[in-house]
């Protein structure tokens, strides 16, 4: 069982899951196609960062950012424990983040992955995120998959 909160990334313990996040990312993917937040850049006011802990014992085993953009939010940081993958803890990420961005009044969530991560790729088509091309600064890379979901209003 996991508990998602809004917590700061400057802790101990989420700066080990970002670095653990940091060291599996460099090992998929050169240096120029990492686009990750370090913590300093995910403390501002229009990011939201969230950490899944486990229940028992309130280990961090999940994180997930929204940055606030005009029209729409970017999903950055999304990562679990390689452990905890396949137990349902993304997909749970991955909701509360969405409805965390309906709060905020966001149309559209986008994001940036990695081609060589399926895993999260299905993650989030089975969310019913559709490829697009670049957005915002990003440019073109083979090494990146570029996503959106347009939230509908409830």
């Amino acid at each position: 069982m996991y508990e998602i909160a809004l917590e700061s990334p400057d802790q101990a313990d989420v700066k080990a899951l970002l670095d653990l996040s940091d060291r599996y990312h460099e090992k998929l993917y050169p240096a120029e196609s990492n686009h990750l937040l370090d913590v300093a850049d995910l403390i501002n006011d229009r990011t939201h960062f969230f950490v899944a802990r486990r229940v028992e014992n309130d280990e961090v085993v999940g994180c997930g950012a929204i940055v606030s953009y005009p029209g729409y939010g970017e999903i950055k940081r999304m990562f679990v424990l390689p452990e905890t993958r396949g137990t349902g803890l993304g997909r749970e990420l991955l909701m509360v983040l969405e409805m965390a961005a309906r709060q905020f009044e966001l149309p559209c969530l986008r994001l940036e992955t990695g081609v060589s991560q399926p895993e999260a790729i299905g993650l989030y088509r089975n969310a019913g995120f559709v490829e697009i091309g670049p957005f915002g600064e990003y440019q073109l890379d083979p090494l990146s998959l570029f996503m959106e979901k347009e939230l509908v209003k409830d």
